[in-house]
């Protein structure tokens, strides 16, 4: 009879302590979540606070700049005599970056495009051809993820002086093309190989060809990580300094903003009222890139990370 009511006591007992459990449990839940967004806004800000320093200082008269801290124009934000364009007028205009801007944009496009297609073909052999040495190539290609760019300086700079290609824009396009094959195969092969295979071989018994079947499928499946491949590839091409002053040497006529803006920094040095608008022109088409391509950017680097 006790261990009957015993019994009995516990399961009331159990029965009772569950729901304190669970609000237990969803308290900590909650309070979780809260220290996540905190961390994640704190994150946000702290990224965002220099971006945000640096479009202000471009914007204030170089006597403000020498004089006082950016945060003190939002004691009068609408006070126009402390906002001017003169530093963009000054850089665009007497320092040659429109020249430059446009440069980039010449290096850069290219240099994207090439090793995204030329990896494409590559990375859907490496997945659904089955050819002699496959594995053992693909991994040699991985391997030239590891090997540092500086090595290569030298013994290609040499082949280019030999064949003429050294300060030219053909030269920079295919060194730019070489250095990014690796992590490009790399990445288009995995989304590749995660794919339904299904697909392929239901294409090859209506009669399709290898070729067909990566025009017609392969490609209008993998847009998410043909994008995110073009704004790995267009970001270190556009923010690229040591490749550019190595195989284009600097002149003025082929120089991209990165050079350009090493150059500000060496003439003027004391004046780096003048080094923010010109940074901030820099960074503004890696911005708008990948913020325009931002939803692709995130599922084309989740696509290929589990199979299934």
């Amino acid at each position: 009879m006790n261990s009957r009511w015993t019994s009995r006591l516990g399961v009331r007992a159990s029965v009772h302590v569950r729901p304190a459990h669970r609000a237990s449990t969803a308290a900590l839940g909650v309070g979780g979540s809260t220290v996540v967004h905190m961390a994640v806004v704190l994150t946000a800000l702290a990224w965002f606070l220099p971006t945000l320093g640096l479009l202000v200082s471009s914007l204030r008269p170089a006597s403000d700049v020498f004089n006082s801290g950016w945060w003190t124009v939002f004691a009068n934000p609408f006070d126009l005599t402390r906002w001017t364009l003169a530093n963009y007028q000054h850089v665009l205009a007497q320092q040659g970056m429109s020249r430059a801007f446009l440069n980039s944009f010449v290096i850069a496009l290219p240099a994207t495009l090439l090793p995204v297609l030329v990896a494409s073909f590559a990375a859907f052999a490496f997945a659904w051809l089955d050819f002699p040495g496959r594995q053992a190539l693909f991994l040699t290609v991985v391997a030239f993820l590891v090997v540092p760019l500086q090595m290569t300086f030298i013994p290609v700079l040499r082949i280019y002086n030999q064949m003429g290609l050294a300060g030219s824009l053909v030269g920079i396009w295919l060194a730019h093309t070489g250095y990014g094959l690796p992590f490009a195969i790399y990445l288009m092969r995995n989304f590749f190989g995660s794919l339904p295979g299904e697909l392929f071989e239901s294409a090859y018994i209506d009669g399709a060809s290898p070729l067909s079947a990566f025009f017609r499928l392969a490609l209008p499946m993998s847009t998410p990580a043909l994008a995110s491949l073009g704004i790995f590839q267009f970001l270190w091409v556009w923010n690229d300094l040591l490749v550019a002053l190595i195989y284009l040497g600097g002149g003025s006529a082929t120089a991209p903003l990165t050079l350009k803006l090493s150059s500000l920094v060496g003439s003027y040095g004391q004046d780096w009222h003048v080094l923010t608008a010109a940074a901030f022109v820099s960074m503004m088409v890696p911005v708008v890139v990948f913020f325009a391509l931002q939803r692709y950017f995130v599922r084309g680097i989740l696509a290929g990370a589990v199979k299934g």
